[in-house]
């Protein structure tokens, strides 16, 4: 009996994800209700709060979830040398193709700023922390300099997830570590 209700409540929880998941292709979450994603997920209201507070709630859980797990998939890949910051960063966006629709949905204007910070916090881990402190970068300068890269970073795999990942993964991460390692210089080639 306890695996059939553990099924029941993955499904639900599964849904209801969909739904705002969906709603948020359309509309900011400001906007989005709990009666709207419990029509879309065809279950009642009463289901939707026995597992989350509001729609807010359901959001946040929702970015949690793909924090963590992107966190457990890149540890799988730390590195420390430049050549392999190549490969993380093709990890990140090949994680980004396979959560292509969540993603693309919790980085949209329409999701939640919060999830952008953390997917920024959580790529600075992986990706600045090595390369500042090989270099020998001061504390604060190495903060100011993560934040810029990093920025610009989510900013293009943002416009390549609007493009229908209209380059491979491989391509875009060469680009990005060009852009990073070489910066305007990047542009007289």
């Amino acid at each position: 009996m306890s695996e059939k209700l553990d099924h029941r409540k993955k499904y639900t929880r599964k849904i209801l994800k969909e739904s705002i998941i969906h709603l948020l292709g359309t509309k900011p979450i400001s906007s989005v209700t709990v009666k709207e994603i419990c029509e879309i997920a065809d279950i009642n209201r009463s289901t939707f709060y026995t597992h989350y507070q509001d729609h807010f709630d359901l959001l946040h859980k929702i970015e949690e979830e793909i924090v963590e797990d992107m966190s457990r998939y890149l540890q799988r890949y730390r590195t420390e040398l430049d050549e392999e910051a190549l490969k993380i960063t093709e990890k990140i966006l090949e994680y980004m193709i396979d959560h292509k629709d969540i993603i693309q949905a919790l980085l949209s204007p329409n999701g939640s700023s919060a999830f952008e910070k953390k997917v920024m916090e959580l790529t600075r881990l992986y990706m600045m922390n090595n390369l500042m402190n090989d270099n020998g970068i001061r504390q604060q300068e190495s903060k100011y300099l993560s934040i810029f890269v990093i920025s610009g970073a989510i900013h293009v795999i943002k416009e390549w997830l609007a493009n229908d990942l209209d380059q491979p993964a491989q391509e875009l991460a060469v680009l990005i570590n060009s852009f990073v390692n070489e910066g305007l210089s990047y542009l007289e080639k």
